[in-house]
């Protein structure tokens, strides 16, 4: 059949009409598909004429050039037929058990096939008895306690129990449990209770101790009706003694800058009065400063000294907890004070009188007379003492603290009257407005606090130095102050704008003291670590005198009332004078 469809396909080809073809049978031999020789024999008997082909109308005929020979016809290809495809196998279903919903538990897949074989076999096996093993009793309960736990968990999450701690242990004590196990915590404690009110819940006995519950809250809500609630001050209430120093300290200052703005109103209205003339004189002054004296003061390295308010006397303390007073301007032992058991940190003069106060890393604080007696005793800090200093009216002596506080005493009476807060970090510095009426704190939390003695109240924060602070000092003319730390640097701060208004680069290393000059303010005077203190001008803040001489860091020093001389001492255990020339040069004149 392929072969006689190739052949009528080779004579449409040339043209031959369906008359002119030789039938072919399929029962020839020779057309039987067995072959490729069977088929080439088949395709030579026919005979194949060439017929000329008609083109359709419209199109010219193109007749072949002589000498160009006919084309040979193509050779037919049998096509192989397929045998026929094997019918696919068809797969029984597959049956699976339906899932479970929430809240449902099916039985395993065991179970599962156990029943449908045994519903299978018919009633075959129906009139079997069979024994559940002992495995298959523990399955079973551990399933149904399963069960129940996660009923019993259901309950529970949809329970209301209350979130305070409190709460809790109290509805526990209630309900007769105890209020905390050791080492439990307040979630835990909590996930007890819920599981409590689940298991009594599921006894039904939750109605009825809630009920309970509600009758003794109403009940104890309706009894203490008539009690009032007791108002705690929000601040602690301070002594009789301590609002008498408050009235005080408030008479005192109210005097103290009516003339001090006095004097200011006196030197800008006076024509005669030339304040840039003064400014220069002292300056002028104490660029002159020149080392005029330097003593050993101690074995062990000194930490403070201070003039009295005449300039005649000088004290010092040191490491060895030994405090001595040197008379001026020889600089001549005088007398020792011995009695503080640790390293004395500071001491400073009255202002008022020639009495003197030491501190002493053994947290307490000695007052002494100018011959070496010791008169009293300040105690109550937790801490070592650091820097201490006198109230202008000398009534009053102010201590900082390593225990982050600073304290105000009544130097007749030894009493504290103060104990102020305030520092998140140890408190080093004090220093006392020179009307009475402020007093600035600096510590080691790189902070300066200023407060008001009258009211006890922080008036002003001073943010601005990224280290501790060390050292501060409040200016003669009222509104400046000046304070220094571990950052190397003396800020100028302006009290009438509450910020910093000059920051001076002014040493090498950390800064340990600051001091006006403290007759008028026209200089400042820097202590360092770098082993050299400096004066600046007090109207731009420029250097002006750089005292250098001590071998080792300068822990300590301090002005004259009338700012001609300067002392200071250091770790290399001495005690340094420096002096104008002028000074000098006039007391030669006078001589002669």
């Amino acid at each position: 059949m392929c072969v006689r469809r190739g052949v009528s396909l080779i004579v449409n080809f040339w043209g031959m009409d369906a008359e002119d073809e030789r039938p072919v049978s399929t029962t020839d031999p020779s057309t039987v598909v067995g072959d490729s020789s069977t088929v080439v024999n088949a395709i030579g008997a026919i005979n194949l004429t060439p017929v000329q082909a008609v083109a359709p109308p419209g199109v010219p005929t193109v007749t072949p050039p002589p000498g160009v020979p006919a084309i040979a016809p193509r050779p037919a290809v049998p096509t192989p037929i397929p045998p026929p495809l094997a019918p696919l196998p068809v797969r029984p279903p597959v049956l699976r058990p339906p899932v479970a919903q929430n809240g449902e538990v099916r039985a395993s897949d065991s179970d599962s096939d156990l029943e449908e074989m045994g519903s299978d076999r018919g009633t075959a096996d129906s009139a079997q008895e069979y024994e559940i093993s002992a495995e298959s009793k523990l399955a079973r309960e551990r399933q149904e306690k399963a069960l129940q736990e996660l009923l019993m968990k259901r309950r529970a999450a949809a329970l209301a129990v209350p979130t305070n701690d409190m709460a809790v242990r109290a509805r526990l004590r209630r309900l007769g449990e105890p209020i905390t196990l050791f080492g439990e915590r307040e979630m835990e404690r909590r996930d007890r209770l819920r599981m409590l009110m689940a298991k009594l819940d599921a006894e039904g006995q939750l109605e009825k101790l809630m009920k309970a519950h509600e009758d003794e809250e109403a009940a104890a809500s309706a009894a203490p009706a008539e009690e009032e609630d007791i108002q705690y001050p929000f601040y602690t209430e301070g002594s009789k003694a301590l609002l008498d120093a408050r009235v005080e300290i408030a008479k005192y200052s109210l005097v103290k800058s009516a003339l001090r703005l006095h004097r200011a109103r006196r030197k800008r209205d006076d024509p005669d009065e030339d304040v840039d003339a003064e400014v220069d004189w002292a300056l002028k002054q104490a660029g002159s400063l020149a080392l005029d004296c330097s003593e050993i003061g101690d074995d062990r390295p000194l930490f403070g000294c201070s003039l009295s308010h005449d300039g005649k006397m000088l004290a010092t303390c040191s490491m060895s907890g030994i405090a001595k007073i040197w008379s001026m301007p020889q600089v001549q032992k005088v007398s020792t004070l011995k009695g503080h058991t640790e390293r004395a940190t500071d001491v400073v003069f009255s202002p008022t009188s020639n009495h003197l106060v030491t501190a002493s890393a053994d947290k307490t604080a000695r007052l002494w007379n100018s011959e070496g007696s010791h008169l009293r005793t300040f105690e109550g800090h937790l801490d070592r003492l650091a820097r201490i200093a006198f109230h202008p009216s000398g009534k009053y002596l102010g201590t900082a603290s390593f225990d982050k506080t600073w304290r105000l005493w009544d130097v007749e009476s030894g009493e504290e009257l103060l104990l102020q807060e305030g520092h998140s970090r140890s408190v080093y510095g004090l220093s006392f407005h020179h009307d009475g009426s402020l007093v600035a704190s600096c510590g080691l939390d790189a902070l300066v606090r200023v407060w008001d003695l009258r009211t006890g109240r922080s008036i002003l924060a001073l943010e601005g130095h990224v280290k501790p602070v060390l050292g501060v000092s409040f200016s003669p003319n009222g509104y400046h102050l000046a304070s220094g730390g571990e950052d190397n640097t003396c800020r100028i701060w302006d009290l009438r704008q509450r910020k910093s208004s000059y920051i001076i680069p002014a040493h090498s290393s950390l800064i340990s003291q600051v001091k006006f000059e403290p007759q008028e303010g026209y200089f400042l005077a820097t202590a360092s670590y770098d082993m050299t203190a400096k004066v600046w001008s007090s109207r731009d803040f420029k250097p002006v005198k750089t005292l250098s001489g001590h071998e080792a860091k300068i822990m300590s020093l301090d002005v004259a009332a009338d700012g001609q001389f300067i002392t200071t001492v250091s770790y290399d255990r001495t005690i340094k004078l420096w002096s104008s020339k002028n000074i000098q040069k006039d007391e030669k004149m006078d001589i002669d």
